[in-house]
């Protein structure tokens, strides 16, 4: 297909980098079917330990040299990315698709954003402020200044193969910090692409190698990061189960979490409601992303009062909704992830 063309994607793809330079890996092949009709998208390599070291350790010297870069300089390095970005976004929004399942809308919608982000960072990188204080001893100044904290580690889920990574990068980055991401195993080929995005605003502008750095894999990597007491900041997205253990592992080196899980979400429906505004919010919310996200409504609680009225309009609703090829504009709903998905849907 000509976005995976246009994106860098080949057949066989490295799945460990410091940013320009791939790391060759010994790792497995992570097998990327896309859901939408079961082609093979691409193969991409997982990393070995021995990879995975050589991208701590460039990371690490990275990190070094990018947090005495000016804070605004860096955010004009984020800047640039959401312009590019913006070049690619309808690339990137079909491969998001392609791969996950969600909807085109709304694969272009995780594109934009990530490049609402970047545009939050750049102004963020003008204001790191802290306080300063009056102190009780004479000539003497007191005031706080926020410093980096080093490798921030990013393990995302693969609902939002792009968008999660992005919150967390830009951010990270304008504050001083370099990264390492773990994309999911499922969709491992959009974390290829973003990648490569990257690289081509970082080279072009000198950036250090191993400010951003990829590593692709399965369970067995992201327990490599929650161990490792280089990273002192993991932020992860999944289920609640790989919190738990994600955050054990984290806490038990005095390191610190991010966690972003699995919901049980309600919509309350009172009397009062705006019914026709209610039910665009309870149908999007159920129906976005196939249910497959952690703020995918799965309750409504409704008000006697207007619970049939409000039951009539769902049903309505939800018989216009159209389920297809997620690269079609004229369908609402692709499909789930993989069999997997399927097997715990039908289960509950």
């Amino acid at each position: 297909m000509e976005f995976l063309k246009k994106l860098g994607i080949t057949e066989q793809n490295e799945g460990c980098s410091t940013g320009l330079q791939w790391i060759a890996s010994s790792g497995e092949n992570l097998h990327s079917y896309s859901p939408v009709d079961s082609h093979l998208i691409g193969l991409v390599k997982s990393t070995d330990q021995a990879a995975y070291e050589k991208t701590i350790q460039t990371a690490q010297k990275a990190f070094n040299e990018w947090r005495n870069w000016p804070a605004p300089k860096r955010g004009e390095i984020v800047r640039q990315l959401g312009e590019a970005l913006r070049e690619e976004k309808q690339a990137l929004g079909q491969l998001v698709s392609y791969e996950m399942g969600k909807s085109l809308q709304e694969g272009l919608g995780e594109v934009q954003e990530m490049i609402d982000i970047c545009d939050f960072a750049v102004g963020l990188s003008r204001q790191l402020y802290g306080l300063t204080m009056h102190s009780e001893r004479p000539s003497h100044r007191m005031y706080e200044q926020w410093h980096p904290m080093g490798i921030v580690g990013i393990i995302s889920a693969f609902n939002f193969p792009v968008a999660v990574w992005s919150w967390n990068a830009a951010l990270a980055w304008v504050c001083g910090n370099v990264t390492i991401w773990k994309p999911s195993e499922k969709t491992p080929i959009c974390g290829n692409a973003v990648q490569n995005i990257v690289a081509k605003v970082f080279k072009k502008n000198n950036v250090p190698e191993g400010v951003n750095n990829l590593i692709q894999g399965g369970r067995s990597v992201g327990e490599w990061m929650s161990h490792d007491t280089r990273i002192p900041l993991v932020s992860a997205t999944g289920s609640t189960r790989m919190g738990k253990e994600l955050n054990q592992a984290v806490a038990a080196r005095l390191g610190k979490t991010i966690l972003e899980l699995g919901g049980n979400n309600a919509i309350i429906i009172s009397e009062h409601a705006d019914l026709d505004m209610s039910l665009i919010g309870a149908v999007f919310g159920a129906v976005g992303t196939a249910g497959q996200r952690c703020t995918s409504t799965r309750r409504l609680i409704i008000h006697e009062k207007v619970y049939d009225s409000f039951v009539s309009k769902l049903t309505k609703a939800y018989h216009q909704i159209k389920i297809g090829d997620p690269l079609d504009a004229n369908n609402h709903m692709g499909p789930l992830i993989d069999v997997h998905a399927v097997q715990a849907y039908t289960k509950t």
